[in-house]
């Protein structure tokens, strides 16, 4: 799929001064930027929707894990003393 994309002068030159100290192609960089960005935002969206799925499950069910439960979790985590992921409560 063939794409153009229409930038300004100053972010091309911007993008040309890169790809120079980079020794990669403008079209590279372009590439490589439009790639990070999808990933992080898809990355984004992703959390969003898990936490959006979390809380719905805690407003039916009221199940959770107190801050002070999951801090005392994690700080036995790479121990000779880790422990399991604690069981939620109402």
């Amino acid at each position: 799929m063939a794409t153009s994309l229409k930038i300004d002068d100053r972010l091309k030159g911007r993008v040309q001064q890169l790809a120079s100290q980079r020794r990669r192609s403008p079209h590279w960089i372009m590439l490589e930027a439009i790639q990070q960005y999808v990933e992080r935002e898809e990355a984004r969206e992703s959390f969003k929707q898990e936490a959006m799925a979390s809380w719905a499950a805690y407003t039916q069910t009221g199940r959770h894990l107190t801050g002070e439960e999951v801090s005392a979790w994690l700080s036995t985590w790479g121990s000779d003393d880790e422990k399991p992921v604690p069981e939620c409560h109402d």
